[in-house]
């Protein structure tokens, strides 16, 4: 049982009796946390600059808030959220289609795969080429579902939806992503 309280007066936090540095604290959790949040961000953004601009932002406000987020029951699902909620909001604005390098988004467009000797390689590549096609939404879905091993209840909570609407992102997804990497009949992926 970990013996951790708050003194309200000082903000200070005590563990077993000793004092806790909240600075020191908030650089521990961001030093655990921010691989994985990257590689979440990475996944659903598909481009590098966007997905560090997104846990840039999030950190910067749980570290302005990092009192209420420390107090969260899991102050990593919060700190995700966040950074969901960074990359979501980012795509609203048209600024972000207006200032991606075009050379990333004709590689992407394109689908091209390098060649590889390895089959499962080149499938995983084919399969994230799909999902950094779908839509913002449905590929944060898939994200949160397969990469992050969220259920559909956590993925509402992360997303600020219903249960119903991650369902049917996620079904639309699974759709699109059949559809974009069903075999043609030459053997080619659509």
């Amino acid at each position: 049982m970990d013996a951790t309280t708050e003194t309200p007066a000082a903000g200070a936090l005590f563990r077993a009796g000793v004092a806790v540095d909240p600075d020191q604290e908030y650089v521990e959790f961001f030093t655990a946390t921010w691989p994985r949040l990257y590689r979440t961000a990475l996944a659903i953004t598909g481009d590098r600059g966007s997905a560090e601009d997104a846990l840039q932002a999030a950190y910067a406000k749980a570290y302005a808030s990092w009192g209420r987020v420390r107090r969260a029951e899991r102050p990593d699902a919060y700190v995700r959220r966040m950074v969901v909620n960074e990359v979501l909001g980012s795509r609203r604005y048209g600024w972000w289609r207006r200032e991606r390098p075009h050379d990333r988004i004709e590689s992407m467009e394109t689908g091209a795969v390098s060649p590889s000797p390895e089959p499962g390689v080149v499938d995983r590549d084919a399969i994230w080429t799909a999902v950094r096609a779908l839509p913002v939404g449905q590929r944060a879905v898939i994200v949160l579902r397969y990469y992050e091993d969220l259920s559909e209840e956590q993925i509402a909570e992360v997303l600020g939806c219903s249960r119903g609407n991650v369902k049917s992102q996620a079904s639309a997804a699974l759709a699109n992503l059949r559809r974009m990497t069903e075999p043609e009949p030459n053997g080619d992926h659509a």
